[in-house]
C-alpha cells in the first residue's frame, strides 16, 4: 500500500528511477524527426505533415480522435518507413537510446516481422536488423552513462494466418548471444479474432518451453482474457485491464473477486497495463479512474507500460507522473511496480533476480536516501532559524 509518510517523487526523481517496461511497440515509438527523414530517403510521400513537431502532434491527435480508422492510419505511416535493414537498425537503436535516457533499465519491445517485408526483406533479415539495432542502442546508451537491456518480442497479427511461422521464428532466435528474441505475442483487433484461432502457435511454443504474452482484455473483455489463459496458456496478459469487469466493489468499500479475477491474482499472472493508451481506447475515463489503482490495492501482479510512446505522447516517466498525481504513489509504489515487471520478464530467473537485487532495489534505495538527507537538512535549517 502507499506509504503516506514517504515523499512524493519529483519528475526528476521519476526519470532517474530504474524502470522496467514489458509492453512497448517498436512501430509505435519512433521519433517524429526520424519518420520525416526515413520517409524522404524512401520516397514515401504519404505523411500528413513533414515538420517533425507538427507530425508528432498529428500522431497524438489521431490517436485521441476516437476513430479506429484514423488510429490505425498512424501505424501505416510508421511501418511504411520501416521497410529496409538500415531503417530498422536505426529505429531499434533509437528506441533503446530513448528508453535508457528515460531511466528504463530493462525493456521488452515488440514488433510484427510480417509488417516489414514490402521492400524485399525476409523475416530473418527483419529480426536480425532489429536485434542489431537494439545492441547498437544499448552501446550508445552506455556511452551516455545509461544502462539498458532490451529483448525483442515477435508479434503475429491475429487477423492473419502466419502465427505458427512467427512462433517458429521466435524460437529460432531465442538463444542468440548478446540478447535477442525473448518471447512471442499476438496483437490486433480482439473482436472477431479470438486467440484460439492461433492455438497451433501456442501449442508449439509450449512444447518448446518458450514464453508468450497475448494481447487480451484491452477492448473485448473477460472472454478474451479467459481464452488467452485457459485455452492458450499465456504467461502474461497484454493489457488485461478488463479483468476489472470481474471485480465487484460494494457500497461499503468491500471487494468481491469473480472466479477469473481470483485465478489471475492467485496465479500471479502479470498484467501489462498501459494507462495512457487505455484512456485513448476508452478503458478508463481518467487516470484517477483507471483500474490500476484498485488492482494495485488488491495486489494483482500489475505492471506499468507505455504501449505506443509516439501515439500516446508518453514515456515511462510520464506514465508514472500521471499515476503519482492520480493516486499519490511514492518511490515505494514505483519500486513495487518495477519489481513486479522484472519478476515477469521473459529472461532467465537468475538474470531477473540480479536486475532486481543489483539494479532496481539499490536505485530506489539511493533515491529514497536523497529524500531523507534533504529532510534532515531542512529540519536542521528550521531549527537553526528558530534559535
Amino acid at each position: 500500500m502507499t506509504s503516506q509518510h514517504q515523499n512524493t517523487p519529483s519528475s526528476e526523481q521519476i526519470r532517474r528511477a530504474p524502470k522496467v517496461l514489458l509492453h512497448d511497440h517498436l512501430d509505435g515509438g519512433l521519433r517524429p524527426g526520424t519518420i520525416v527523414e526515413l520517409a524522404r530517403d524512401a520516397g514515401y510521400s504519404g505523411l500528413p505533415e513533414t515538420d517533425p513537431d507538427k507530425l508528432g502532434i498529428w500522431f497524438r491527435e489521431a490517436a485521441d480522435s476516437g476513430s479506429l480508422e484514423r488510429y490505425l492510419e498512424t501505424f501505416a505511416h510508421t511501418c511504411a518507413v520501416m521497410q529496409t535493414r538500415a531503417a530498422l537498425v536505426r529505429v531499434a537503436a533509437e528506441c533503446a537510446e530513448d528508453l535508457a535516457a528515460d531511466g528504463v533499465v530493462y525493456a521488452e519491445v515488440r514488433y510484427a516481422p510480417e509488417q516489414h517485408l514490402e521492400a524485399g526483406l525476409s523475416l530473418e533479415e527483419v529480426v536480425e536488423a532489429v536485434n542489431e539495432g537494439f545492441r547498437v542502442g544499448e552501446r550508445r546508451a552506455k556511452e551516455d552513462g545509461n544502462r539498458i537491456r532490451v529483448g525483442a518480442l515477435l508479434t503475429a497479427m491475429r487477423h492473419a494466418a502466419r502465427s505458427l511461422e512467427i512462433a517458429e521464428l521466435a524460437n529460432r532466435y531465442r538463444d542468440q548471444s548478446g540478447g535477442g528474441v525473448v518471447g512471442f505475442d499476438i496483437a490486433g483487433a480482439e473482436a472477431g479474432f479470438p486467440p484460439t484461432r492461433h492455438l497451433d502457435a501456442f501449442e508449439y511454443l509450449k512444447r518448446e518451453n518458450n514464453h508468450f504474452t497475448i494481447h487480451a482484455g484491452e477492448a473485448f473483455g473477460l472472454p478474451s482474457i479467459w481464452q488467452a489463459l485457459q485455452w492458450c496458456g499465456a504467461d502474461r496478459l497484454g493489457h488485461g485491464v478488463r479483468i476489472i469487469d470481474d471485480i465487484q466493489v460494494r457500497e461499503d468499500g468491500s471487494v468481491e473477486l469473480g472466479r477469473l479475477a481470483s485465478y489471475v491474482r492467485d496465479k500471479r499472472i502479470p498484467l501489462e497495463l498501459c494507462p495512457s493508451s487505455n484512456l485513448q481506447t476508452g478503458a478508463a475515463s481518467s487516470y484517477a479512474d483507471h483500474p490500476i489503482g484498485l488492482l494495485r490495492r488488491l495486489h494483482f501482479r500489475a505492471t506499468v507500460n507505455t504501449d505506443n510512446r509516439l501515439m500516446s505522447g508518453t514515456s515511462m516517466s510520464r506514465e508514472f507522473e500521471h499515476l503519482v498525481d492520480a493516486f499519490g504513489y511514492t518511490l515505494d509504489d514505483m519500486a513495487w511496480f518495477s519489481v513486479n515487471a522484472m519478476k515477469s520478464a521473459f529472461i532467465p530467473f537468475d538474470e531477473r533476480l540480479a536486475m532486481i537485487n543489483d539494479v532496481i532495489k539499490p536505485g530506489y534505495a539511493e533515491l529514497k536516501s536523497e529524500w531523507l538527507f534533504k529532510q534532515t537538512a531542512s529540519t536542521s535549517s528550521s531549527a537553526a532559524s528558530e534559535e
